[in-house]
């Protein structure tokens, strides 16, 4: 235990005296007792426990609507022409379209674009591309949001998990942005539809480190870019009933930002579940990237997602009564309603998710930050917020903010 104190605190004549005293009696101290004790001259005794934490905040998010936002009903049709002569249960499961109660899906491309032949290299080369121009756009938008100007950027983090880049996509955006060359820049890859939350985590971990940081997140996925059309399984005739393209970008800033701290970061919890590796990820082939996902990830929700949540709060002395925001990942509808069955809470809790995921389908990582930015541009309700989104490992992550309307 560590302990600050000045014994001569008040004595304005032979301070030195006094100081010899302050490191006769520390070093006494020391060797009698338990506690540890600093020379220092603060002017009172100050408890560790009560040590003055940097709590970070959410200071901007932006999103991207992509130009081909397409009807849930044409993708459907176009499934169904593209499925049937190879997929002997087409006709069986083509109502998952229906019952994803996704209205319309987020696409980079124009409809007609994916029944086209082409190759897992044309289909990067357009992540490429894609991705570049609209993580710049977002990002632009954010630091306007933000107030900032692009060269008080400290760090910077891009999670993806649908594309390849090699340098990163980060560098991309620096480049592209002429941000300043000595940013610190972390690309995350592979954490699927558990990377917003996880990036949130990691970009305010950054800020809390660095008071005077400025952090820029950018989740980008380009899901319909993976679809392989020779790939007739089971997992890829759903994926695409599923899965759509998103962008978006956070600004996050460190304590000594002190203006418009409604959104606060608190605390994050990562979990991976053991011997789950094959609910959810990719399968890597010659013609890309061949989706995997169980069924099982409803039964792993009702399992574990409300001890998990129970498990955090409990150490930050809350409870689930406590959070007035959910700001959660869809998944899908069945997700929604295993979430809902296992949590318990009256109301529809989570209609900001839902309203993301009727608009726009689940956009992997970058989902959990449109269902922020609704929050940020709708209102949130004073208290506590929870994120969390559940990704391949099998794993969870969450972010506990706190946060206020004033």
């Amino acid at each position: 235990m560590l302990y600050k104190f000045d014994l001569f605190e008040g004595r304005p004549v032979g301070w030195p005296f006094y100081l010899l005293l302050d490191v006769l009696l520390c070093n006494l101290l020391n060797n009698c007792l338990p506690y540890s004790f600093i020379l220092y001259n603060p002017k009172q005794l100050i408890n560790p426990n009560k040590r003055k934490y940097y709590m970070p905040f959410i200071a901007a998010v932006s999103k991207v609507d992509l130009p081909f936002k397409t009807d849930q009903q044409a993708v459907k049709q176009q499934a169904h022409e593209l499925f049937s002569a190879n997929f002997p249960q087409t006709d069986r499961l083509i109502f998952a379209f229906d019952n994803t109660e996704i209205n319309t899906r987020n696409f980079c491309k124009p409809l007609s674009y994916y029944a086209q032949p082409n190759t897992f290299e044309e289909r990067n080369d357009a992540y490429l591309n894609i991705s570049l121009n609209y993580s710049v756009q977002a990002a632009e938008d954010c630091i306007n949001k933000a107030g900032i100007n692009k060269e008080d950027i400290t760090d910077i983090f891009f999670v993806s998990t649908t594309g390849l880049a090699t340098p990163s996509m980060d560098a991309l955006i620096i480049n592209k942005i002429r941000l300043n060359p000595n940013i610190n820049r972390t690309p995350i890859w592979g954490l699927g539809c558990g990377g917003g939350v996880s990036g949130m985590a990691k970009a305010n971990t950054a800020a809390m480190a660095n008071p005077n940081a400025v952090v820029l997140l950018i989740a980008v996925e380009l899901c319909s870019l993976t679809l392989i059309k020779s790939d007739y399984s089971k997992s890829n005739f759903i994926g695409s009933s599923l899965f759509s393209d998103g962008i978006a970008a956070c600004i996050v800033k460190g304590d000594n930002h002190g203006r418009d701290k409604r959104v606060t970061y608190i605390a994050s919890s990562s979990k991976l579940y053991y011997d789950s590796l094959d609910v959810m990820g990719w399968e890597f082939k010659d013609t890309g990237f061949k989706v995997l996902f169980s069924k099982d990830i409803p039964t792993f929700i009702h399992e574990h997602v409300r001890d998990d949540i129970t498990e955090f709060l409990m150490k930050h002395n809350l409870q689930l009564s406590d959070i007035k925001n959910f700001v959660f990942h869809p998944g899908g509808k069945k997700v929604l309603d295993a979430y809902t069955d296992a949590l318990g809470i009256e109301g529809d809790f989570l209609h900001h998710t839902r309203e993301v995921m009727n608009g726009y389908g689940n956009m992997s990582s970058a989902t959990v930050l449109y269902v922020l930015e609704r929050f940020m541009s709708e209102g949130f309700e004073d208290g506590y917020g929870l994120m969390m989104a559940m990704g391949p490992g099998f794993s969870s992550e969450m972010v506990l903010l706190k946060i206020t309307n004033e």
